[in-house]
């Protein structure tokens, strides 16, 4: 059997150490000591606080360029600032907006999202949720809030 990679993660360095030595007896195995990032997520230690941090930077900056982001973006509390109003029907629904909809990766942009707010950054729930509710008839607006 190979596995690709473990993470052990334990409170206790002398259990670490113990599951590592009981490990490698039966596997063959390397250790490549601190995780500093696993599965695309960087892992942040602050010693001195006993804390831990999860990122995704370098994710974010891929999805940013991929929806075309052009780099003015801004950091808010939330992504879905309280001035959008979204409804379901948007009185302004014209054939261009509709056209131009059928090019826009709505969709992807909200799984790239979900796939942020499943993995470190929870506060974006509120807002994913919002925006995901209009998979089935993104308008201009609704893009915009994702954006």
């Amino acid at each position: 059997m190979y596995v690709d990679d473990i993470l052990i993660a334990l409170k206790s360095r002398s259990v670490i150490d113990k599951l590592k030595k009981d490990l490698s007896s039966d596997f063959g195995m390397k250790d490549l000591g601190e995780a500093k990032k696993v599965l695309g997520i960087e892992i942040e230690r602050d010693r001195r606080s006993g804390k831990v941090s999860l990122a995704q930077k370098g994710y974010l900056h891929k999805v940013l360029q991929r929806f075309n982001s052009n780099g003015d973006t801004k950091s808010v509390s939330t992504l879905l600032t309280p001035h959008f109003k979204l409804k379901a029907t948007m009185p302004s629904t014209t054939v261009e907006e509709r056209e131009y909809m059928t090019h826009v990766p709505y969709a992807s942009a909200g799984g790239s999202l979900m796939h942020v707010m499943v993995c470190t950054r929870p506060d974006l729930s509120q807002a994913v949720s919002m925006t995901s509710i209009y998979m089935h008839d993104p308008e201009r607006s609704h893009w915009e809030a994702v954006k």
